[in-house]
């Protein structure tokens, strides 16, 4: 994003604003179900790094 000039938060940022935006009673399933994919999930630590950042 920053290379089109356009601010954005981090995975963990959007992560925790769309799980936020979910129903209270849901939330801590939600938190416990994260799954990634895609590309750029094949980086070495984004898992863990993931996991710091959401906690």
């Amino acid at each position: 994003p920053s290379v089109l000039g356009l601010e954005s938060g981090g995975i963990h940022v959007t992560t925790f604003n769309s799980i936020m935006k979910c129903d209270v009673d849901v939330r801590k399933d939600l938190y416990g179900n994260i799954v990634m994919s895609g590309g750029t999930t094949m980086y070495p630590g984004i898992s863990d790094r993931m996991q710091k950042e959401i906690t």
